[in-house]
């Protein structure tokens, strides 16, 4: 505030395009994402802590209009009051007041029985649902419908998975899942559960502030590492302390999906010190819906025996605070280590292919290049990575999931990780599965 207020001018404010924020003056900054859309964010200091309140879109409020929020918000930091718990407040008391009202989880059981003549099969209803289960609920599922506003579906479509945000890595399910959250407010608001706009909106709200699927729906794989950078990828990781990066070097080492890893028990480990270790995913925990059995190369063993097993808690990879880790906790740790690599100089450890740094569920990729480079058989390769192979028929009549050939491959990976050579691998005939 020392150098003034005041100093971007309407013609910046249009232009400007490159990412990041920029100051107004007074704790006002301009924010420009990295898909392009711009808002506003007022920036002070309380407590010893400093913190960001959003004020709304550029569509939405001019450069006056936001100055003016912000010299009401800086007399409010004045007088030693935080203004996003103000707020806060706010929106519990109007929400508190209104009458009738209604959980986002009770709007979607609601919404699912009038809906239900609608759906095609019952397949189609359990996709609706889990959808909005999996994605919504944890988000915004205790919230009154009244009180959810267009920054609260924003928290939704833009929460952290595997490959990025929910929006990028998952763009199709994403925006399956903004038109059901519509519908779900609609229905609300039809109910006289909730009143105004519904910020599940796509056109003149939502689209302002996110790229169009179109424009962003990767139709390919998630970024991977390259096999060659694997081994420096791989030491850098077990430089890093913290019970996710362990997390993540177990996916390295066995090629398992993240929701496997952080949903693993310890009873569904077996024969850890035995001849033929081994983790059994039950058939529940599976995409597939089948048990997998997963081969432990003696660097997979030796990790969870280094694991510390937590009191009260079943998970081989527990939160901090209990429960599974998030899919933000392991992506979360290759992205820090990206970011550690760019500070250096360094490139990171990015695709070869896009050229976007890897993310967790990208490491199978790299270990399905690794196989296929090695000789190793494509249906292996691909029961390894839990995968399903041949026909219903074929599938009917294979009874082996090669579990000590897979035994052997994965000692293999788990050596080339560790950067060992490995060029003695004997190539193998396709079909002898």
């Amino acid at each position: 505030m020392a150098r003034g207020i005041h100093r971007l001018s309407a013609v910046e404010v249009k232009t400007k395009t490159k990412p990041g924020h920029y100051a107004d003056g007074g704790g006002l900054y301009l924010q420009v994402s990295k898909w392009g859309t711009k808002s506003w964010v007022f920036k002070f200091t309380i407590g010893g802590r400093t913190r960001g309140m959003g004020l709304g879109p550029i569509h939405t409020y001019s450069l006056a209009e936001a100055r003016a929020k912000a010299g009401d918000l800086r007399k409010t930091v004045a007088e030693g009051r935080d203004p996003i718990e103000e707020r806060k407040e706010m929106q519990a008391s109007a929400a508190a007041e209104a009458a009738p009202t209604m959980t986002f989880k009770q709007a979607v059981e609601r919404t699912l029985e009038k809906k239900e003549n609608e759906f095609r099969n019952d397949k189609h209803r359990k996709q609706w649902r889990s959808t909005l289960d999996t994605y919504a609920s944890p988000v915004i599922g205790n919230m009154d419908v009244a009180a959810i506003t267009t920054q609260d579906i924003l928290r939704v479509l833009t929460q952290d998975t595997d490959g990025g945000t929910l929006w990028e890595s998952k763009t199709e399910t994403a925006s399956r899942l903004r038109g059901r959250i519509e519908a779900v407010l609609s229905q609300a608001t039809v109910a006289g559960f909730r009143a105004g706009d519904n910020p599940a909106r796509w056109a003149g709200n939502l689209k302002e502030l996110l790229p169009k699927p179109s424009a962003i729906a990767d139709k390919g794989n998630q970024p991977a590492l390259a096999v060659a950078e694997l081994p420096a990828w791989f030491a850098a990781l077990r430089k890093r302390d913290g019970i996710s990066a362990r997390a993540i070097e177990f996916l390295a080492l066995t090629a398992a999906r993240s929701g496997e890893i952080r949903g693993m028990v310890w009873s569904e480990v077996h024969d850890l010190d035995g001849d033929k270790p081994m983790w059994v995913i039950p058939a529940q925990r599976m995409k597939a819906k089948r048990e997998h059995r997963v081969p432990l190369s003696p660097e997979a063993v030796k990790l969870l025996k280094a694991v510390p097993q937590v009191e009260g808690s079943d998970y081989v990879f527990p939160a901090v605070r209990g429960g599974s880790l998030s899919d933000m906790a392991l992506s979360g740790v290759m992205r820090r280590m990206q970011e550690a690599e760019v500070r250096t100089g360094r490139k990171g450890w990015l695709d070869p292919r896009s050229g976007r740094p890897a993310v967790p569920h990208g490491l199978r990729s790299t270990f399905r290049d690794w196989a296929a480079e090695k000789g190793y058989e494509r249906d292996m390769a691909e029961i390894a990575l839990a995968h399903t192979v041949g026909s219903e028929v074929e599938r009917a009549y294979r009874r082996s999931d090669v579990i000590e050939r897979r035994r052997a491959m994965m000692a293999a990976w788990a050596a080339t990780c560790r950067g060992e050579r490995t060029d003695n691998v004997v190539q193998l005939h396709a079909g002898a599965v």
